[in-house]
């Protein structure tokens, strides 16, 4: 039965993004954001942005952070197997390392990795209190890597003199997850430390149709600290911290799959900040230093001379200075200088005595930036900004933006445009590991958007429209070389020493697409969904011009129907589809690359509460059973029941 025929015409009737679009569609529109660096009211936001609450993310059961985020408009993910495989998070087709992730104030990324950017595996929801995701280039204020748009994820901060959190649950494969977290307000100072861990045996790496039998398990412990002291009306200081450590068994994708093999990863992040108010708060200054640590290790016991097959490590420091001015109550800015310090050391040893070279490389970005934020008449708002980088390796680059929303009257009606310009640098492993091409050029992208948001029947029901469009140049790619008439760029940097590929500039990409979305609260009874086609194709000319970019569905949509009969007892239904998609880019004219089928998911969940501070919790994943790949040979999780206990005192 092709279920999702039943479901588009629901998706399309309903509309919203996971109770995000609108937030609570029952009338709270004043939906703050801070992803654009300083407190802005979303209906004077001209981008397209979504905000997830606490509530969401618990209404939601989602052990995984990117479970979450794939349920919004334009985001499709890609994981190669269950829980902990390498995730990516794509927005708008735009590759996962395009995209920025900001933790608390900390931009965390791998600067060891191939593409720099996050493996989405390992964020667990944890203690966060809110993620808003703001699509499309966003580099004025988060420079490189943000052409897909910018997920910023913020934990909770103590708001009562003493409160606690703790959720327990467990289910299919022998999962367990716990999360608990403690923390205070008592005068000028606030605090919370917060702990988890998630563990499952799993799922084969490699899906069973191609030979994988045995199971890859999944380890994750960490937790998060902030600490926030108001020495005086003026003066605030703000301490925050991270941990993570998670270890998973993977799979080869060869003859062989199955294998002993695991990959562990460790992930550290602090900041600190001194905030200082002037002129009767109208200017706010901020000087904060943050650093993000990720150290990845793979382990073969299978390896009798070096167990270790390959150890990275990435670290970026950050020193910001940012100053938000308040010339009135419509008039706005924010503005800054950044230095990003970046490091990486990448090894793969050999199994054996062997001497091998381990990869070390550095580079750093100075940056300043200004945005201004202007409502001229009632409703209307304006945005515009400029950003100038200079990376001490491909020089300056910088980028513009500008946008408007207008907020019509009383009609409930809004209208927003927003062009903006991204950039990418390239990254330290593809500047100078053994593939490097210290002569790379950034990714430059340029992306615009439209769109209209309807409130009516008193903001119980809420629809949007958006249209977006994005070029990207300079497509950094890896490109093998022949055995014979080799380029210039297959020999060792400086040397006639033969090499097997190389990194260039090469592809060009175009992005274009519609994003419906809307909710509807009557009652009990809760409606929310979202559609979206993304047109994301290759347009460099030769075997791939006009082709859909490699795992990227062309259709993407989900809806969710909920009905509360009473405070804290609501059960719901959730649909998730993805269209069909092409696993690879054509790599000869007679040969036809692998299409990952279309496939559609359902969930089924309830929550019922025990008491005013207590609540039990369950649900089905993948409801019928579905069998579907988002890469191709990697396996995906079946039908799984959930079941756990939720307590906030």
């Amino acid at each position: 039965m092709k279920l999702h025929y039943l479901i588009f015409p629901y998706a399309l009737l309903s509309s919203a993004a996971f109770a995000a679009e609108a937030a609570d569609a029952g009338g709270d529109s004043e939906i703050v954001v801070t992803a654009l660096r300083a407190p802005i009211a979303e209906d004077r936001v001209a981008a397209s942005v979504t905000v997830l609450t606490r509530e969401d993310i618990d209404r939601s059961q989602a052990p995984i952070v990117s479970d979450i985020l794939v349920r919004t408009p334009g985001i499709s993910i890609v994981r190669n197997g269950g829980y902990g495989t390498s995730t990516s998070i794509r927005i708008r087709g735009a590759d996962s390392d395009q995209t920025v992730l900001v933790l608390d104030g900390v931009k965390l990324a791998d600067t060891s990795s191939t593409g720099g950017g996050y493996n989405w595996a390992n964020l667990l929801t944890g203690d966060i209190d809110r993620i808003e995701i703001l699509r499309g280039p966003q580099s004025i204020l988060w420079g490189s890597n943000a052409i897909g748009g910018v997920i910023n994820v913020t934990t909770t901060t103590a708001e009562r003199p003493l409160e606690a959190a703790i959720d327990l649950s467990g289910g299919s494969r022998e999962t367990a997850q716990a999360r608990v977290a403690v923390g205070g307000r008592s005068g000028p100072l606030d605090w919370r430390i917060a702990g988890r861990t998630f563990t499952t045996d799993g799922i084969s790496a490699i899906g069973p149709d191609y030979g994988g039998r045995e199971t890859d398990p999944y380890r994750n412990t960490g937790g998060s600290g902030r600490i926030g002291l108001r020495v005086s009306d003026a003066v605030s200081l703000d301490l925050r911290g991270s941990y993570g450590r998670s270890r998973v068994g993977i799979d080869s994708a060869g003859t062989v799959p199955d294998s002993p093999e695991r990959s562990e990863t460790e992930e550290w992040t602090g900041y600190g900040a001194a905030n200082v108010a002037l002129f009767d708060g109208r200017l706010s200054n901020r000087l904060a230093f943050s650093q993000a640590e990720i150290a990845r290790t793979n382990v073969n016991p299978a390896r009798t001379v070096r167990p270790t097959s390959f150890d990275a490590k990435g670290r970026t420091r950050r020193y910001e200075y940012q100053g938000t001015l308040t010339v009135s109550d419509r008039i706005g800015a924010v503005f800054g200088a950044e230095r990003e310090e970046q490091r990486m050391r990448s090894a793969s040893p050999p199994n054996s005595n062997a001497a091998y070279r381990t990869i070390r490389a550095e580079a750093d970005i100075d940056s300043v930036y200004a945005q201004v934020n202007a409502e001229l008449i009632e409703g209307l708002t304006l945005n515009g900004g400029v950003r100038h980088d200079h990376h001490d390796r491909f020089g300056g680059n910088t980028v513009f933006g500008a946008g408007g929303t207008w907020s019509i009257g009383t009609s409930g009606t809004r209208i927003r445009a927003n062009y903006g310009e991204g950039f990418k640098a390239p990254t330290l492993y593809q500047l100078y590991s053994e593939y490097g091409n210290d002569a790379l050029a950034p990714e430059k992208a340029r992306g615009w958007e439209a769109g209209i948001e309807q409130r009516t029947l008193g903001e119980k029901l809420v629809v949007g429209a958006t249209w977006f469009e994005r070029t990207t140049h300079n497509l950094i790619v890896y490109a093998g070389c022949p055995a014979t008439n080799r380029p210039p760029l297959c020999f060792a940097p400086g040397t006639t020493t033969p090499r097997a590929g190389y990194y260039d500039n090469v592809q060009k990409s175009m992005a274009k697409g519609i994003e419906l979305n809307g909710a509807l609260q009557l009652g009990g009874f809760r409606a929310d969904a979202n559609y979206s086609w993304i047109a994301a194709e290759d347009r460099s000319g030769g075997l791939n011009h006009g082709n859909q970019l490699a795992r990227q569905p062309r259709h993407l949509a989900n809806g969710t129907l909920a009905y509360g009969w009473r405070p804290g007892a609501e059960a719901s239904l959730a649909v998730r589809h993805a269209g069909s998609a092409w696993d690879t880019a054509r790599t000869s004219a007679t040969v036809t690359p692998f299409r990952n089928d279309a496939y559609t998911l359902v969930d089924a969940r309830i929550e019922l509460p025990a008491s005013r501070a207590v609540s039990v919790y369950a649900r089905i994943e993948n409801l019928f059973d579905e069998h579907y790949e988002t890469a191709r040979r990697y396996g995906a999780l079946g039908r799984s029941a959930y079941a756990g206990i939720r307590a906030r005192f």
